[in-house]
């Protein structure tokens, strides 16, 4: 008998999350498209770019994009809005921010739908995205007294430019602790996704009088005025090392302040090592949203002697991974199905990865594990050219990208290793990562091999985040530029010390170019 075909559950329609848009920020959000914030005014200005959700190629609004002279204007404003933010005493600031809280957190529910929507994450994931950002400010607010004792707000504001993978518990969460340090805010929306979140998101927190400026555009129209204009106190960048070089050169010449965090191979080393229960039950998690994280696990290197032990824990687990439509369900009244990841963030990106791996492959790549586009839960019908099944190769050869970059996809590399040597170069292959994994059962031999691994975080074997509250983040080598952000690195970082010659001598924690500090 045929399984009852799936449908989409009732009520989380793209068409009824806009609906629900334009009834809860009428001002941000017009019939066909989202409006640019700036000047503190919302402006039908700029370009809207056509867009399709990766969710099933629907329709969906695009960014609409700026020119370089209008971006400057909001730039302009911004600087204005800061010189009049940073003279609100800190209690009412602090205030303002907690109202911003509490309105997004009575809009969590569709600011994670839209997040289903616009980049492709399963609701499991979309809420605690959201959640992530309003607890993880709400600890700032309770703490921001003492981390700002001695210091000041920035002399310009703070300019975020940021991937799409994110917009809450990354952007969202940066903006309001910026705020809340006595910083006007100045973002660009994601060209990939993310643009109606972060626009009801920035409608609801500007309505309580925090300052912030929410622009779309390209990086190389916006780039003069985002990271260039002598008004940006500060530059906070996430995203890739092609553009993150062209930004920290930038930043660089201009000795400005700056947060640049980009990719690097985090992995995953297996070196004498027997308990492979606690293993197999990490490696699902691994695959969560798709491996579409700054902080996801894509290689494993793994000890030759052990490899058959690791397959066995291996191979199940990536089996069992769930995948599809992430508003699929078989009845009305379920919810939303617990998925470990849904589409890519467009179909391009998921060709491009099907033929890195085929390219692979053709130069000798193993493949261990090739899912089907059968296991997934879909739509009858549905568009499905922007989702990957799991992929796992041994082997990747040295001219392939996935032998040395993160592929942003659940593509994993296995490589295999004789010697302790062998095993760090392997580990190390990126020239730096933000976070690594050893599995090994001696606790000397982890704590002697942990510090040869280029991450600035490295678990003993259990998998490590980019943290939240207190936890400190960062990255080693090409990894990450400038300050070093979590817990009240964070705040140092978009703010300087009342002394003006405190000021010039202070090291921030970071990778600049003329030091390494670590915190």
């Amino acid at each position: 008998m045929a399984p009852t075909p799936l449908l989409l559950k009732p009520g989380t329609e793209w068409s009824a999350a806009w609906q629900r848009c334009l009834a809860a920020a009428p001002e941000a959000f017009r019939d066909d498209r989202v409006l640019n914030l700036w000047a503190g005014t919302w402006h039908a200005d700029g370009r809207p770019l056509a867009t399709v959700t990766p969710v099933d190629g629907t329709p969906v609004a695009g960014p609409p994009r700026l020119d370089a002279a209008t971006a400057r204007q909001a730039v302009r404003a911004a600087l204005d809005a800061h010189r009049v933010w940073r003279e609100v005493p800190q209690a009412g600031r602090t205030a303002r921010v907690g109202a911003a809280l509490d309105a997004l957190e009575a809009h969590r529910e569709l600011l994670a739908l839209l997040l289903v929507w616009e980049i492709g994450k399963p609701w499991r994931l979309a809420l605690a995205d959201v959640d992530r950002a309003i607890d993880g400010v709400r600890w700032y607010t309770a703490g921001i007294d003492a981390m700002l004792d001695g210091r000041v707000p920035l002399t310009g504001p703070v300019s975020n430019i940021a991937s799409w993978n994110y917009p809450m518990s990354v952007l969202v969460h940066a903006m309001l602790v910026q705020a809340l340090a006595g910083n006007a805010v100045v973002a660009k929306t994601p060209t990939d996704g993310g643009l109606a979140a972060l626009t009801l998101s920035a409608a609801l927190v500007a309505r309580e009088g925090v300052p912030v400026t929410l622009v779309s555009g390209s990086g190389g129209e916006l780039s003069e005025a985002l990271v260039r204009a002598p008004e940006i106190g500060c530059v906070s960048f996430v995203g890739g090392r092609d553009t993150g070089a062209r930004v920290a050169t930038a930043v660089a010449d201009l000795g400005k302040r700056h947060i640049l965090e980009q990719e690097g191979l985090n992995t995953w080393g297996v070196w004498n090592f027997s308990d492979w229960g606690a293993l197999a039950a990490r490696i699902r998690g691994t695959f969560d949203y798709a491996k579409q994280r700054c902080t996801a696990y894509p290689r494993f290197v793994v000890q030759r002697s052990a490899f058959a032990d690791f397959l066995a824990c291996y191979l199940p687990a990536v089996r069992s991974v769930r995948f599809g439509h992430p508003l699929a369900v078989a009845d009305p009244g379920d919810e939303p199905p617990a998925l470990d990841f849904g589409p890519l963030i467009n179909a391009a990106k998921a060709k491009e990865l099907g033929d890195q791996v085929a390219e692979a492959i053709g130069r000798g790549a193993v493949p261990l594990h090739r899912g089907s586009l059968a296991d997934g839960r879909f739509l009858p019908g549905q568009d499905t050219g922007a989702y990957l099944p799991p992929v796992t190769l041994l082997g990747p050869p040295p001219s392939s990208p996935l032998h040395h970059a993160e592929p942003f996809g659940p593509v994993d590399t296995i490589v295999l290793v004789d010697t302790e040597a062998e095993l760090l170069a392997a580990m190390n292959a990126s020239n730096g990562a933000l976070v690594a994994t050893l599995s090994c059962d001696d606790a000397a031999a982890y704590e002697r091999l942990a510090p040869q691994i280029r991450a600035f975080k490295t678990g003993h074997g259990r998998p490590r985040s980019r943290g939240d509250r207190e936890e400190l983040f960062g990255g080693f080598g090409a990894s990450w530029r400038g300050a070093f952000v979590g817990g009240e690195l964070l705040v140092r970082a978009v703010t300087r010390p009342v002394s003006a010659r405190a000021a010039r001598a202070e090291r921030l924690p970071g990778n600049f170019p003329d030091y390494h500090l670590m915190p």
